[in-house]
């Protein structure tokens, strides 16, 4: 379950954010590491701007 949720989030991302997949991997890379919120170390490592953190917080409410 976590996995095909994290998937979804990426996917997100990628299709309504335009995220890089180069900085999904980067932000996987300290997830896997830190195990902080995925929208977290994209927007602390400045790969996602504080808009699209917010819309990332949203879709995730709903999803």
């Amino acid at each position: 379950m976590k996995h095909r949720y994290q998937a979804q989030l990426i996917q997100f991302l990628q299709t309504e954010l335009s995220v890089p997949a180069s900085a999904i991997n980067t932000a996987l890379r300290q997830y896997h590491s830190t195990h902080a919120p995925l929208p977290m170390v994209l927007w602390h490592y400045g790969l996602i701007t504080l808009d699209q953190l917010d819309r990332t917080f949203d879709w995730l409410e709903s999803a």
